[in-house]
C-alpha cells in the first residue's frame, strides 16, 4: 500500500513517516495543493494511494481544501465509495467545530496531534486502514 502524508512541519512529517514507513511506502506533500498535484500523478499512474493523512493548518490551499478536491476528483471519475481514497485529517487545535468540518467534506478518520503511534494506529483503523 502506498500513503501520502501531507504536512507544512517537518517534525510533524519526520514522525508520521517513521511510523507509517514501517507499514507502507510513504509519499510527503508539504501543502494540500501538492497533495491534490500527487493524488492526481498517482491515479494517472494506475497507482493510487491507499490514504493520505492530511494536515487541516497548512499556509495556501489547506486541509479542508485539498480534502473537498479530491472528493471532486473522485467523483468526476466515478470512483465509488467503497474504493475512494481513506482520508485522516490531523490537527493540533482541538475544536469540535474543525473536527465536524472535515468530516462535513467527508473525511474517514480524524487524528489530535501530538502525533503518536498509538494514535496514528487508532486513526488509520477507523479509517480502514489494514497497516
Amino acid at each position: 500500500m502506498r500513503l501520502l502524508l501531507v504536512d507544512d512541519d517537518f517534525i510533524s512529517r519526520k514522525l508520521m513517516n517513521v511510523i507509517l514507513s514501517r507499514y507502507a511506502l510513504c509519499d510527503i506533500a508539504v501543502s494540500g495543493d501538492e497533495a491534490v498535484m500527487a493524488y492526481k500523478l498517482s491515479l494517472k499512474e494506475g497507482n493510487p494511494y491507499g490514504g493520505v493523512f492530511l494536515d487541516i493548518l497548512m499556509p495556501g490551499s489547506d486541509g479542508y481544501s485539498a480534502l473537498e478536491r479530491i472528493r471532486m476528483i473522485e467523483q468526476d471519475r466515478g470512483i465509488r465509495p467503497a474504493s475512494r481514497l481513506k482520508i485522516v485529517m490531523c490537527s493540533s487545535v482541538d475544536e469540535p467545530h474543525m473536527m465536524m468540518k472535515a468530516f462535513k467534506f467527508q473525511c474517514d478518520a480524524y487524528l489530535m496531534k501530538p502525533i503518536t503511534e498509538e494514535k496514528v494506529q487508532e486513526a488509520a483503523r477507523q479509517a480502514g486502514l489494514a497497516l
